[in-house]
């Protein structure tokens, strides 16, 4: 839901100013609760817009801030809306500006009536998905792989900023749950490591998880590539490895878009085009046109799949395990290939910018990223701190 609270000067009409505000909201196009001048349940919304509808409102906001300071379950950017009439504009600004002192964010939504309500709808959409987070339980199957060296999670950061909770799940509960089945058995096997795992998140009440996978290459002779391109075909984010930042992000992608999300590593990159190889041996099932089984890469044994999904824009996106840093990048699937020298599922992606390139040479957050369908960098970048 959108709420709209209001701050209005007592020396403008209020008549006046309240036709003006309705003429206002009207352009707007959106479905909101108007809460006026009751800030008794602000912070409780996807989207909390308080419209500034005057000049001399700064004392008044000044003076409710340290109540809505109390109201906010968790602290996020204060969005202050304004016609522009009325001097709203100029109060805004150093309203804007006192918040920064006092070391709060917050956002000027201003413009004509086409560009605020696209930002509006976006702001709510990425507020949508902050509420569905809370509460999330996601397991942590065994530790990080060993190469992952970067690659965890600031748990407490996790919690407050997206109301995710990390759960530990001992990789021997996988194996044990595993012991004296047939699990060398190809796709049979396979299966069965599926069921196992499927059981585990009904245990613990999981929304997702990530598992150091390549301790069942050793355990059970097989892989959870296709136990993961099931399970997140069915709604259960699963990631690869243990890589926490990649869980997030792929659980953020969930949340945000509804859809999956390809775990992938860059395999090759090329600055002056952009074009960049990525590749895993697993790839959810709903994400493809068509797949086909193979062994998994590294070990030559088990299942891997190779997916082919259909070509077209694509977004790249990774969040840091700290929440301190994000990357989005948007791009097109050009090709999808089948190299007998890389992970099964192979994707042949072309930036839109070819500079974004360096950031993996330069400063990449691990080596998992997240390939979603479509161009969605403008509302990925509202749930997490976007760095360019």
């Amino acid at each position: 839901m959108i709420a709209i609270y209001t701050i209005t000067s007592e020396l403008h009409d209020a008549k006046a100013v309240d036709a003006a505000t309705q003429v206002f909201l009207n352009s707007l196009n959106i479905d909101y609760s108007m809460q006026g001048t009751d800030f008794s349940s602000f912070g409780e919304h996807a989207l909390d817009l308080i419209y500034v509808r005057t000049g001399g409102t700064e004392g008044i906001f000044k003076r409710l801030l340290p109540e809505l300071l109390k109201q906010m379950q968790k602290p996020r950017p204060f969005r202050l809306l304004t016609s522009g009439k009325s001097n709203s504009l100029a109060a805004s600004m150093e309203i804007l500006s006192y918040l920064r002192q006092q070391g709060l964010s917050g956002e000027i939504i201003h413009g004509d009536a086409t560009y605020i309500s696209r930002r509006i709808k976006v702001l709510a959409q990425a507020g949508e998905a902050l509420l569905r987070l809370q509460g999330c339980r996601l397991g942590v199957v065994g530790e990080p792989s060993d190469w992952l060296i970067s690659s965890h999670a600031d748990r407490e950061a996790v919690n407050n900023s997206l109301g995710i909770e990390l759960v530990d799940v001992p990789m021997e509960e996988v194996i044990g749950a595993l012991d004296n089945k047939n699990c060398e058995n190809g796709i049979a096997g396979a299966e069965t490591i599926y069921h196992a795992l499927k059981k585990i998140v009904e245990r613990h009440g999981l929304q997702g998880f990530t598992i150091r996978c390549f301790d069942l290459l050793t355990a059970v002779r097989n892989t959870g590539c296709l136990a993961l391109a099931r399970l997140n075909a069915e709604g259960v984010v699963a990631g690869c490895e243990g890589d926490v930042p990649a869980l997030l992000s792929m659980t953020v992608v969930n949340a945000l878009l509804g859809v999956s999300g390809f775990q992938a590593n860059p395999a090759s990159i090329n600055p002056q085009t952009g074009e960049m190889v990525f590749a895993h041996c697993t790839i959810p099932l709903n994400m493809v046109e068509r797949y086909e089984f193979d062994t998994h890469f590294e070990s030559g044994i088990g299942v891997g799949i190779r997916g082919y999904m259909k070509t077209g824009p694509v977004t790249i996106f990774k969040v840091s395990g700290d929440l301190q840093r994000c990357f989005v990048a948007e791009g097109e699937l050009v090709q999808n290939q089948a190299k007998p020298d890389l992970c099964r599922t192979q994707q042949v992606i072309r930036l839109n910018d070819p500079s974004q390139t360096a950031y993996f040479l330069t400063k990449p957050i691990g080596n998992h990223h997240i390939i979603v369908p479509g161009h969605h960098a403008e509302i990925l970048k509202e749930l997490i701190n976007y760095e360019e």
